[in-house]
């Protein structure tokens, strides 16, 4: 099976089924791409009996591809990513994404957890 994330969002319906399914976003970071900000990237998913199996983001503009397998780690240009291990979260930085819902309702969501993280004293 094959869901486009341009096609979803046209309208398009799409179900994810439990077949081998390819999940791909062409124009990921379309909204950056429309506004010339560099942050964009092509983004493909593998998918078995609705699992994540692998996933590959080539940032276009940056020239890094990233890759990941379930159970054998992630990869930036082949050098192995690991997290930093900072377990005090008053020294990390958090990075949030509003998204292009502009329900009211889902917009009061966004806000809310947004409020719930800004509480918390961090680097920003």
């Amino acid at each position: 099976s094959f869901i486009g994330e341009e096609s979803v969002a046209a309208g398009g319906g799409s179900i994810l089924t439990d077949n081998p399914t390819w999940i791909i976003d062409p124009v990921d970071g379309t909204t950056n791409f429309v506004h010339r900000f560099p942050f964009v990237a092509v983004s493909i998913g593998f998918v078995v009996n609705k699992k994540i199996e692998f996933g590959i983001v080539y940032s276009c503009v940056e020239g890094k591809m990233y890759t990941a397998r379930k159970g054998k780690g992630a990869f930036c240009n082949g050098q192995k990513l690991q997290v930093s291990g900072q377990k005090d979260i008053t020294k990390s930085l958090l990075v949030t994404e509003l998204g292009s819902n502009r329900d009211p309702e889902a917009i009061k969501i966004v806000l809310s957890n947004m409020e719930s993280l800004l509480s918390i004293p961090i680097h920003g």
